[in-house]
């Protein structure tokens, strides 16, 4: 899969975003027409190669009709966005952006967010950017969007609506109610200004994932911004590569807690519930802890993509005030399920192979319980009969 990663170590904004593309690659010609197509008009898009304390790049100049009047709602670019020739997946990620910009004004300013006039944000440069970024990681067919942290800035930053903290409220509202790591620049740095626009972090909140994917990187663009401070390099980064898997990584992770005063019909009725939540092991180890209590460990392996669902359990079903989250990597042997016709009827059984050939057989437990429950024979004769005449077949 072809994916990006946005290391915005000097900040994050729309035509921030929008450069770092065309510096990877993005044609500036292609993308103008699309804009053009969508009904934008009005508009032409100028590079320039410069560099920010030393970091070479793409700045991208919006150059707009000035007499465009700026006093648009974010209802008034959505349906801009949805009588346009684009992809519904397009239409979606724009409308998404913009609902998070009405979404972040309404609050700041105590208004409806459907028609909240956007003032700076209401001209044609932020459908540019927006629409821009959206088409523009289509047409590098990039397929998944990452995020490094987003640098919060400092100081202040003058607007239409005066002087206003850094990070400005919109953008403080979408940093909290979307739950995006963030983090201030050094308390020795002067005041950094704002280096993050509510643009920019309306377009990486609804984009991106904000973690850092291990890839095959094809490519780096920088994408500057309009400002040169001497205290950081106002500079953007896009890289762009494939996902890299490895064929023995899992994607597992293992769940640890320690207890000391939770039942066992509690602890019994928390596996079940694990097991049933798609928890692919889960198990109890005795253990000391402090002050000489005899403690349980609970330890639950499972799929990473469940960690909240699970750990949600954990702490809701257990005393538990934390729970360690650790990856697994887990080489795994090549395994079918194949329906066996016994001497004692139907089973299921498991074949472990290596390099194409298999090397052991294990019936299901389950099918087997159901036969010696029955029929009335011992499980274990059960169990020994099927594997060896399974044996006798597939060894």
């Amino acid at each position: 899969m072809k994916a990006a990663y946005v290391n915005a170590i000097g900040g994050a904004s729309g035509d921030m975003l929008l450069a770092s593309l065309v510096d990877s690659g993005l044609d500036v010609m292609g993308l103008s027409s699309a804009l053009t197509s969508v009904g934008i008009e009005g508009f032409q898009l100028e590079t320039l190669l410069e560099d920010r304390q030393g970091v070479k790049g793409t700045h991208l100049d919006v150059n707009i009709d000035r007499s465009d009047s700026g006093k648009r709602t974010p209802t008034d670019f959505i349906d801009i966005v949805n009588a346009a020739p684009i992809s519904d997946s397009s239409k979606s990620k724009c409308c998404e952006v913009f609902n998070l910009i009405g979404e972040a004004e309404g609050f700041v300013h105590g208004e409806d967010p459907g028609k909240v006039h956007l003032h700076e944000l209401g001209t044609i440069d932020t459908i540019i950017d927006v629409v821009g970024v959206v088409l523009g990681l289509e047409m590098l067919s990039v397929e998944k969007l990452y995020s490094s942290p987003i640098p919060t800035g400092s100081g202040t930053v003058r607007t239409e609506h005066g002087l206003l903290p850094v990070p400005a409220p919109a953008t403080a509202y979408m940093l909290a109610s979307k739950n995006i790591p963030c983090y201030p620049p050094p308390s020795y740095m002067p005041p950094t200004g704002e280096m993050v626009t509510p643009t920019g972090m309306a377009l990486l909140a609804t984009l991106a994932d904000f973690s850092q994917p291990v890839m095959n990187i094809h490519s780096i663009g920088y994408g500057l911004g309009t400002r040169d401070p001497e205290s950081y390099p106002n500079v953007l980064s896009l890289w762009i590569g494939d996902l890299s898997v490895s064929k023995d990584e899992t994607g597992i992770i293992l769940l640890e807690t320690n207890l000391d005063d939770t039942t066992g019909e509690t602890l019994g009725y928390v596996q079940e519930k694990l097991f049933e939540l798609g928890a692919r092991d889960v198990w109890f180890t005795s253990i000391q802890m402090k002050k000489n209590r005899p403690g349980v460990l609970l330890s639950t392996l499972i799929d990473e993509s469940m960690k909240e669902k699970i750990a949600d359990l954990i702490m809701l079903e257990t005393s538990t005030l934390g729970i360690r989250v650790r990856p697994v990597e887990r080489i795994e042997a090549e395994r079918e399920i194949e329906n066996f016709e016994s001497s004692l009827g139907n089973v299921r059984i498991k074949l472990k192979k290596k390099n194409g050939l298999v090397v052991a057989v294990a019936p299901e437990y389950e099918d087997c319980k159901k036969i010696a429950s029955d029929d009335s024979i011992p499980l274990n004769q059960v169990f020994f009969l099927v594997k060896k005449e399974a044996e006798d077949i597939y060894l």
